[in-house]
């Protein structure tokens, strides 16, 4: 890496409501402290001379019930920074829970956008889960070294639920689609060259639940905070509007000590359970009045389902406690009355409490140590870091009422302990929690990534046109192309008529027997060959080898300890040499014995390997590089040859043609197609033709008329 190089960083937060100025924290449980993490993560990082640019790519929205600028493709940050908002699924606005299916053309439309820009990241930072999973595949189609911030994660959060709540996986499930979200952590933290982490308990106990875990590529860097706009009450400084306004309408008693709470309305906040420590204290009411800052809302009960919930419980707990006079829960605060509500806490003596059930990043708390206030919170994640790096919490177990009462009591009762904590965290804050620190540390971990390995971005290589071809036709052999000789004439006339039109074929043979089974069947040579489940590619009639692929996938391979693992496993024997390849190795299965493709996966991961499982015809298994498959062989394809996916018409029909028929490309399955890819029917961009082998093919092509003008049909 030529260390003068300015750097170009490419950000993801897909799911919330994102924009660069005034965010709407607190509206629902997707728009919260992550966003405003990343937007301050990047103002900060966008000021170094280091930087040449910063591109955050989130979901564009266009929906009535939110801002239009939700809705615009490009919100300028600043002159080095900007949002970047790519057209994912519906247009209306949906919860993270519901994205999952809309990914992989969120992943095909960010490649699209840098191919147009002509330019490459150096390198790729996902946010959560979902842009997790993105970043790792456009990093893998690429070449581009990944980072990822997990902010809260999967397993811990349905750990947390069957604890807490009670209740049943299947609810889980249904509600939160749990399942696909820890699959995509674990996806991401194979992929990522760095994990960066809040906190040490989020390495040493939350990232350890999964099968990836890595320590050695997991950092922490401690969580900033703008603190020019937090600091500790001045002499001279006046009541609030917002105290005068808005709280005064709630209290009898303003000048009281406050007991402040600042969160979204979000049931992990446990928001009750500090009502109900207040509500049973007569020395706490006595003492004190609690002010509750939940999100905001016009008519709560139009508010997402579990926001709704909480401020009922809120509600009913104020009145079942009567703190009517002692308690305030303000409907709306802008940014500046948050700023301001601190301050004003610190100067009569109050407390921040956050008695949240988990916390992984802990943002309130910096803000509040940054204003001067001591602070209770809870004793996970990011409190506890927050406690030895600044000396200025007392932890609590949030499901304990009483200890909860009995450390705000400590606090307002000790004015020694109170100036101590309060002197503590203002001097911690500025050493730890800084954007300035933070972003120090940033900068020289990925300066370390890309010194140790010297990245060739793909959209740097050659992008000479394939011949001169305009569009694509690529198709499985066994059962797609192949099966009726009557419908693969029709269908080969029709290609060899469009001279623009290029041939190309995807097996999971190898290229011998790709060779053999062409010429039995009469089929020309395709002008590519994507072999061995897309571990190898070839071009034209001398067949030749794309060696830069070849490169590519071997990321993280290891095909000897693959082996070891697999010869231990009942169910599985290997196929013969003649099928095995250098990034390819083949089993059969028998699927009464033999573990599930879930089950696989954990093995390998458990035994840190990093691999890609593929499951055919419920009797093949294919074991690839994590970088491998027929699907991202067509994405290579398509950005070093210049041909957008969206005019690369793609034909199968069993499960290791599954990954190359989501995303932007026009995707056909024929009507013989193999149960395992049934549920790819609810994927909207795929066309299920009721023609079997190439007559399914051909019903595709006029189906996208793939042959004149492309037409894609409305999806949505």
């Amino acid at each position: 890496m030529n260390v003068n190089k300015k750097l170009y960083i490419l950000m993801l937060s897909i799911h919330g409501l994102v924009k660069s100025e005034d965010i709407e924290l607190g509206r629902d449980a997707d728009t919260g402290g992550q966003i405003k993490y990343v937007i301050e993560l990047i103002k900060t990082l966008s000021k170094r001379d280091k930087i040449r640019k910063i591109d955050l790519f989130t979901r564009k929205i266009i929906d009535k019930n939110v801002d239009d600028i939700y809705s615009k493709d490009i919100e300028t940050i600043n002159e080095k920074a900007k949002i970047v908002r790519i057209e994912c699924g519906p247009k209306k606005y949906l919860r993270k829970e519901k994205l999952w299916d809309y990914l992989d053309e969120f992943s095909d439309k960010i490649v699209q956008y840098l191919r147009k820009i002509k330019d490459a990241p150096d390198v790729i930072h996902g946010h959560y889960a979902d842009a997790g999973y993105v970043g790792s595949r456009v990093a893998a189609m690429l070449n581009i070294p990944f980072i990822f911030t997990g902010h809260s994660l999967g397993r811990v959060k349905k750990e947390r639920l069957l604890l807490e709540k009670g209740v049943t996986e299947k609810q889980i499930e249904n509600k939160y689609n749990i399942s696909k979200r820890i699959e995509a952590e674990e996806i991401a933290l194979s992929s990522a060259e760095l994990i960066v982490a809040s906190t040490r308990q989020e390495v040493n106990e939350q990232y350890k639940r999964y099968e990836m875990y890595s320590p050695r590529r997991m950092k922490v860097i401690p969580p900033g905070v703008d603190i020019s706009n937090f600091r500790p009450p001045k002499r001279g400084d006046t009541t609030p509007q917002f105290v005068s306004n808005e709280l005064s309408r709630f209290l009898k008693k303003l000048r009281k000590p406050y007991i402040l709470a600042i969160s979204r309305a979000d049931e992990r906040k446990n928001i009750k359970n500090l009502i109900k420590a207040y509500g049973e204290s007569a020395k706490l009411q006595e003492l004190a009045n609690l002010v509750i800052i939940a999100g905001e809302r016009d008519d709560y009960k139009k508010l997402e389902k579990g926001a709704t919930k909480v401020i009922e419980n809120m509600l009913y707990l104020i009145d079942k406690y009567d703190l009517y006079g002692k308690a305030a829960y303000p409907k709306k605060h802008s940014q500046n009355d948050i700023y301001e509500i601190y301050r004003h806490t610190a100067k009569l003596k109050g407390v921040f409490v956050n008695p949240a059930l988990t916390e992984p990043f802990g943002l309130t708390l910096i803000e509040a140590a940054a204003s001067g206030l001591p602070i209770v919170a809870t004793n996970d994640g990011g409190p506890i870091d927050i406690e030895k790096n600044c000396k200025n919490v007392l932890l609590i177990d949030p499901t304990n009422i009483k200890e909860i009462e009995e450390n705000i009591l400590k606090i307002l009762e000790n004015k020694r302990l109170w100036a101590r904590l309060s002197k503590n965290g203002l001097k911690g804050v500025h050493k730890h929690y800084t954007w300035e620190s933070h972003v120090d540390k940033y900068i020289r971990h990925i300066n370390s990534i890309l010194r140790k390995k010297k990245y060739i971005h793909i959209l740097e290589t050659d992008n000479r046109k394939l011949q001169a071809v305009d569009r694509l036709i690529i198709s499985d052999i066994d059962n797609t192309l192949l099966g009726d000789k009557e419908s693969l004439v029709k269908l080969l006339d029709l290609i060899n008529d469009k001279n623009y039109i290029g041939f190309g074929v995807a097996s999971g043979r190898t290229i011998k027997s790709i060779i053999n089974v062409l010429k039995k069947w009469k089929v020309m040579n395709p002008d590519i060959i994507i072999s061995s489940v897309g571990t190898e590619i070839y071009y034209g009639k001398k067949l030749i080898r794309d060696r830069q692929w070849d490169k590519h996938i071997s990321y993280r391979w290891y095909p000897t300890k693959i082996k070891e693992i697999m010869s231990t496993i009942k169910g599985i024997r290997m196929q013969p040499q003649s099928t095995q390849r250098t990034h390819k190795i083949s089993y059969y299965m028998n699927p009464k014995i033999a573990p599930t493709k879930e089950e696989l996966y954990k093995i390998l991961r458990e035994n840190g390997v990093y691999a890609n499982v593929i499951y055919s015809h419920e009797k093949y298994i294919d074991i690839l590089p994590i970088r491998a498959s027929k699907g991202y062989a067509i994405r290579y394809i398509s950005i070093k040859w210049d041909i957008p996916l969206d005019k690369i018409l793609v034909a199968g029909d069993s499960g290791n043609d599954a990954e190359m028929l989501v995303g932007n490309t026009l995707a056909v399955v024929v009507g013989n197609y193999s149960p395992e890819i049934e549920h790819l029917k609810n994927e909207p961009q795929i066309y299920f033709a009721k023609e079997k082998y190439a007559a399914g093919i051909i019903e595709g092509i006029y189906y996208y008329n793939f042959l004149e003008k492309i037409k894609i049909e409305e999806r949505w």
